[in-house]
């Protein structure tokens, strides 16, 4: 029996699982995936963050492959505004940092199990049964749900995810080239009639992230996002007819929700990263505060572990969610008021200073 099954390879579950092993603590992790992703999805670690990864041994590898203090470089109508330097982050694409991650696990012999969907989850007084689609199952002492905010761990367990979702203000995500544009900062191109468009350079790549208002059609019903749609996108935020995109890698939508669990815990099993809570993009703390949660729950399982089964091992257990709850519920509020500030200023901005400012 392994002390620690952890469903999800995201970077919550990667950091989870790593800094399990390192504690000495038997670990498995399974993905429903069949391999890994190439997307860059989150792409930016603030102080908090690398300071986990520091005491996991790296953060240095991640600086190598990643852009510190990447410069904002803002538009309005098409005219440059605005270049704001942001400190103590660093930018590169999630598949990078989780390549990382796998690399650091292996070094304690843990690979990851892609191909492994979580159907069933029974639990008894001295561990969890975890069902697979396969047919196969996993006796653990403890599960850690690290799938997501549509997190089969979380459905299974019973646990609700309150909140709001606001679908009008879904945006586009994609990774693309733009041969011509300059790589050294981040494009924030704004426009009067209240849109945006983003491109972000992933370093060590040709690729940029591209972020957008959604377009709608004729009728204002949201089109898929498409190579096409993103063009349409870029020629009127950015005004640039000499740069065309390129190679679509990664096409998708998000929607602006604001939920958290009811509950973090359910007897032997937890919920950490967007499984436990998901915000709005603003300020990049989604998957800092997902590598958060992995490292409270280590020491927390860690510390249980050590404790013989009874009243100071229960204790020990409960810290977790102690710990973890109302740090979502904080940043939950912080991501929705920065996001607010950022509609507002696209929304009053007359002759741009205000998206200078924001």
């Amino acid at each position: 029996m392994t002390d620690v099954l952890i469903a999800g390879a995201g970077p919550t579950g990667l950091t989870l699982a790593c800094d399990l092993a390192r504690r000495g603590v038997t670990v498995r992790v399974i993905d429903q995936r069949t391999s890994p992703h190439r997307e860059s999805r989150g792409k930016s670690l603030n102080r908090d963050g690398l300071r986990v990864f520091t005491d996991l041994g790296v953060a240095g590898r991640l600086a190598a492959l990643g852009i510190p203090d990447l410069t904002f470089r803002k538009y309005f109508d098409g005219a440059h505004v605005d270049d704001t330097s942001v400190p103590d982050f660093l930018f590169l694409g999630q598949w990078q940092i989780e390549a990382v991650l796998r690399d650091r696990l292996a070094e304690f012999g843990v690979h990851v199990e892609y191909g492994a969907r979580l159907t069933g989850v029974r639990q008894d007084a001295t561990g969890v049964d975890a069902e697979l689609a396969d047919g196969r199952g996993i006796r653990a002492g403890h599960l850690a749900g690290c799938d997501g905010g549509r997190s089969t761990t979380r459905a299974l367990l019973g646990i609700s995810f309150e909140g709001t979702s606001e679908e009008e203000q879904t945006m586009v995500i994609g990774d693309v080239t733009a041969p011509g544009l300059g790589r050294d900062v981040w494009h924030q191109w704004f426009t009067s009639d209240g849109g945006a468009m983003m491109l972000c350079p992933i370093p060590g790549t040709e690729t940029f992230q591209l972020q957008a208002s959604r377009e709608g059609d004729e009728y204002g019903r949201p089109l898929p996002p498409s190579l096409e749609s993103f063009q349409r996108l870029f020629d009127r935020h950015a005004r640039m007819p000499g740069i065309r995109l390129g190679e679509a890698t990664w096409l998708s939508t998000w929607g602006v929700n604001v939920r958290m669990a009811a509950r973090i815990r359910e007897g032997r099993a937890f919920l950490a990263g967007d499984a436990a809570h998901v915000q709005p993009i603003a300020g990049g703390l989604g998957m800092n505060t997902g590598i958060l949660d992995a490292a409270a729950l280590a020491r927390t399982l860690a510390a249980a572990l050590d404790e013989e089964p009874g009243p100071a091992r229960e204790t020990a257990l409960g810290a977790y969610e102690a710990e973890r709850l109302p740090a979502a519920a904080e940043v939950l509020t912080e991501t929705v008021r920065r996001h607010r500030r950022v509609l507002a200023a696209v929304r009053t901005a007359g002759n741009g200073t205000e998206v200078g400012r924001g």
